[in-house]
């Protein structure tokens, strides 16, 4: 059964009051749309733990730097519902973009440290948007707990760091990343690849852990992206962004897992930029 979709923030509240009345617990799924495994894997987490699930819906514009990128961002809303049918959703929460960003709308919520790494290098700004956007849909579902994924590992820090400074009271989960069999970790972007760039985007997972096999053989970071970077450009992907090794608890840039670790990833590859990340354990 298709859940009900909801796009003012009056419905949404009525339901989320007779919930909290009844004593239940309430989970919710954000996502930007264009759903895939791996974001169903967050909606199955979800509907295992909470007695209430809402998935939302929002294609944010501030926390994309490039216009272009927002334009082609996929947007499947009818083909979302269907998909989350197969799982017991309470709503799909479609916000009109005034239930977010009203008119005279004037605050932005601002991570400080995480968010100076990695994508915050590359995407200056994106992070506020995203803390922004989350807050608001915290706020907004008063859900209990939240599911992300860890691919997007820096973005899950971000948002912990964000509820727990502003005393959102919410549980944030991170689920382990779904990838395709080929190992290239599933994304909503990579609806704008064809076959055989989705076929040779797959070696950024294959180089990934060539370096953390390295790593824990001792080798030199420094050395192991060096190589794999040369071998990425030469399977095709156009730019390296990064290939660094951090902190698996604050992001802080390491040269050797001396601590659990992350080993994370920007690259683009047929005009589409790839993101991920993979578990480093700490050497012994």
């Amino acid at each position: 059964m298709t859940a009900p979709i909801l796009r003012r923030l009056a419905d949404l509240r009525a339901l989320h009051a007779d919930w909290i009345r009844a004593g239940e617990t309430v989970g919710v799924v954000p996502t930007m749309g264009a759903l895939h495994a791996g974001h169903l894997s967050l909606v199955e987490a979800a509907c295992a733990e909470c007695d209430r699930v809402v998935v939302t819906i929002f294609v944010n514009p501030k926390q994309f730097n490039n216009p272009e990128d927002l334009a082609n961002y996929p947007r499947t809303e009818l083909e979302d519902a269907e998909k989350l049918s197969g799982f017991d959703v309470d709503v799909i929460y479609v916000p009109d973009p005034d239930q977010i960003y009203p008119e005279g709308y004037a605050t932005t919520v601002t991570v400080e440290g995480l968010t100076d790494v990695m994508e915050g290098r590359f995407r200056p700004g994106h992070f506020d948007g995203v803390s922004t956007v989350v807050a608001k849909l915290f706020l907004q579902t008063g859900a209990h707990k939240a599911y992300f994924g860890q691919k997007d590992y820096q973005q899950l820090m971000v948002v912990k760091r964000m509820a727990r400074d502003l005393d959102i009271p919410i549980e944030v989960i991170g689920c382990p990343t779904v990838r395709e069999a080929s190992g290239l970790a599933m994304s909503s972007r990579n609806l704008r690849l064809s076959q055989e760039a989705l076929d040779k985007a797959a070696r950024l997972y294959a180089e990934m852990q060539a370096i953390a096999a390295g790593l824990q053989q001792g080798e030199a970071l420094a050395d192991l992206v060096e190589r794999a970077s040369a071998r990425l450009l030469q399977a095709g992907f156009s730019e390296i962004e990064y290939l660094e090794l951090a902190s698996a608890t604050d992001l802080k840039p390491l040269d050797r897992p001396t601590e659990a670790a992350r080993l994370c990833a920007a690259a683009w590859m047929d005009g589409i930029r790839l993101i991920d990340n993979i578990e480093i354990p700490a050497l012994n």
